[in-house]
């Protein structure tokens, strides 16, 4: 009787399959970044389609996934059903799951597709499903980052907590040895409601921003001519002074400490690393393409910042921020990359058109319409207003719900150098609020006191890149903007927005100055760069000949000195003599270029008269190599050691192998 119900029961228990199991280990992180162990296995007739999801909240619904991994790009052993892959998680305040779906060929729809043109998997089959994963209570606020009141003795922190409970800064001049009353943290946070278009305002791309908190740490003692050893822990320099800091609460959690040098006004030395267009990097696929090299802008800036020791500095990010353009966690993805450089120095931004534009934005005047459009995401500036303060009360209303777009147009000394700042996507004629400031200010500046006004902003005034959509702004800003620049002595302006680094010589209306050789007249024009380079890799074609707009041939003009698509950023360093703005490239963190002004306005090298060579090699001299290059040797193999053990991991190529299987292109047509 045994033998035949064995014999009746066995063809149908070898049709019994296992389910499909999905784990994940460990089930509790204890930070932001740390990874979590994810593996698989019973999965039947592995397709290259099936993919894992990444979820948080973790009961989203299936199509509102934060990210996504093909199986067949994460382990090598995705062929027999089985595999896993480790992935490092930043915290968005929430839980995460994970769900593996199975996608067929039939089921590809291209009219649903990423940001990239590659259809977004689809979810109709769930084969397994994870238990959640979290973080740790307690472990403090994150996304730490600095920024200059403009006013001397103190300096503004900002991080995000999950809750609006009072958080405090302690502060002091050794680390445990806290000086005086903390800090208290104003608070404040956006809603879904604010946004203002899709996907910002839509569940696709919204998740909880947190609560944004916002702390000036006051009566510092400014910093002065002095090195002095690293971070500094229990040691007070003789001239410059670090302040160590912890941000938190007692029942939330402290921070990691973090050190910063403090600012001085007075000082006759001027540090900076500036550059464009840079957003965040993932280890996963998304909606919206995201910027691998940005993790190689921000290493090679780590590595310059600890070979420098404690000299003040700060970091310019001019427009085009995280890209996030409404999917809200990418913020969350670009702070938690920026924080071992923006809790060390100020971070400091302007708006640029994937922060702000979108269609029924305020300004848009005729002239305009084909320049604002959707590149915001239905964002209309209010994360940058609310996650940044900069010096200033700059803001204009956004005619919505939403709160006034804010850290427009500001202005401050460091050093030698004074720094302006302006908004390409808001009103800047004569008769707004932004002119009437640009003019006032680069009209009161003491050129005795800081003989160098260093302009920054977006959109670029002077390109050879063909943007011919922009080409209406840019006669604008010719025709209104330049003449204050002239007339005020600006020496340099950088604009981001065109992904390359592109310098000029000296200009005035597209006509060359004179670089101020012995026995010529000469008149100090501002020499413009473009420095949108840093990680977005939507690349331009250059400017064609008129007479041959379709053949890919594209000549340099004489006033265009040096170009690159290069990624990287630039490095400044001014004495009251002479200001040096040098290009690092990221894929060896060498200067590849070089512009040398004089506090008279005297551009030294790259101009139109290198013995009738425009764009001729120049030199890097002996004090400009001492005051930096050593520096950076010095620390670089630990520095970069360190850096790379902390994104470990996070780099996914996941982007470029999965184009290759499948055939996708990686290119866009529009994006800037």
């Amino acid at each position: 009787m045994k033998m035949i119900l064995l014999f009746f029961f066995l063809p149908l228990i070898s049709q019994v399959r296992p389910e499909p199991i999905l784990t994940v280990n460990p089930k509790t992180l204890s930070k932001s970044g740390d990874s979590v162990h994810i593996q698989w296995s019973g999965i039947e007739s592995p397709s290259k389609l099936d993919w894992l999801g990444l979820y948080s909240p973790p009961d989203s619904p299936h199509d509102n996934f934060i990210g996504y991994k093909f199986l067949s790009s994460s382990s090598s052993t995705w062929e027999s059903g089985a595999g896993s892959i480790s992935l490092p998680l930043t915290s968005l305040r929430s839980n995460y799951s994970f769900r593996i779906f199975r996608w067929t060929e039939s089921e590809v729809n291209l009219e649903i597709h990423d940001q990239d043109h590659n259809p977004l998997p689809g979810t109709k089959h769930l084969l397994a499903e994870s238990e959640t994963v979290g973080f740790e209570l307690g472990r403090g606020p994150g996304q730490i980052h600095l920024a200059l009141t403009g006013r001397e003795g103190e300096m503004r922190v900002m991080f995000v907590a999950e809750d609006q409970e009072e958080r405090q800064v302690r502060y002091g001049e050794k680390e445990g040895e806290w000086e005086g009353d903390a800090a208290v943290a104003r608070v404040g946070r956006y809603e879904r409601e604010d946004m203002c278009h899709a996907p910002a305002n839509e569940s696709v791309g919204w998740r909880d921003p947190g609560w944004i908190f916002d702390a000036v740490m006051s009566g510092l003692k400014g910093g002065v001519k002095y090195y002095y050893q690293c971070y500094g822990h229990g040691t007070i320099g003789l001239q410059h002074i670090v302040y160590l800091l912890k941000v938190g609460s007692e029942s939330k959690g402290w921070s990691t400490t973090h050190s910063f040098v403090s600012w001085d006004k007075s000082s006759n030395e001027t540090i900076a690393f500036l550059f464009g267009d840079m957003g965040t990097a993932t280890p996963y696929l998304t909606f919206s393409r995201t910027q691998d090299e940005s993790i190689s802008t921000i290493k090679w800036i780590l590595r310059d910042l600890e070979a420098l020791g404690d000299k003040p500095t700060f970091i310019s990010h001019i427009g085009d921020i995280s890209y996030a353009r409404g999917y809200s966690w990418l913020w969350d993805e670009f702070f938690n990359l920026i924080e071992p450089v923006a809790s060390k120095v100020p971070y400091h931004v302007c708006i640029g058109n994937h922060e702000y534009d979108w269609p029924s934005q305020p300004w848009k005047p005729d002239w305009a319409n084909s320049i604002y459009g959707t590149d915001g995401g239905g964002e209309c500036g209010v994360p940058y207003s609310l996650r940044f303060n900069m010096p200033g009360n700059s803001s204009e209303p956004t005619g919505t719900r939403a709160p006034a777009t804010r850290n427009l147009y500001y202005s401050f000394d460091m050093g030698p150098v004074h720094f302006v700042y302006m908004s390409t996507e808001t009103n800047f004629l004569p008769g707004s609020s932004q002119y009437d400031f640009l003019k006032h200010d680069l009209e009161s500046v003491d050129q005795m006191k800081t003989p160098f006004v260093v302009v920054q902003g977006h959109r670029p005034m002077y390109t050879t890149s063909f943007e011919s959509r922009d080409a209406p702004l840019r006669e604008k800003m010719l025709e209104h903007l330049e003449p204050l620049f002239v007339k005020n002595n600006v020496n340099l302006a950088l604009w981001g927005h065109v992904h390359r680094y592109e310098r000029f010589c000296p200009l005035k209306n597209f006509t060359c100055g004179s670089m101020g050789q012995k026995g010529k007249d000469w008149e100090a024009f501002p020499v413009h760069v473009v420095i949108g380079m840093a990680g977005q890799d939507w690349q331009p074609t250059w400017e064609p000949r008129p007479d041959h707009p379709r053949d890919p041939v594209y000549p340099q003009p004489k006033r265009s000195l040096y170009r690159t698509g290069e990624f990287g950023y630039t490095r400044l360093i001014a004495t009251k003599e002479k200001l040096t703005l040098s290009f690092v490239g990221n894929h060896d963190g060498e200067v590849h270029d070089m512009v040398e002004i004089l506090a008279s306005g005297q551009v030294l090298n790259g101009g139109d008269d290198n013995n009738g060579k425009v764009g001729a090699v120049h030199k890097v001299d002996d004090v400009t190599r001492y005051s930096f290059s050593q520096y950076v040797w010095g620390g670089s193999v630990l520095v970069l050691g360190g850096f790379v053990g902390y994104v470990l991991g996070f780099v996914s190529h996941a982007r470029r192998q999965i184009a290759t299987e499948r055939g996708w292109t990686s290119l866009k047509t529009e994006e800037r």
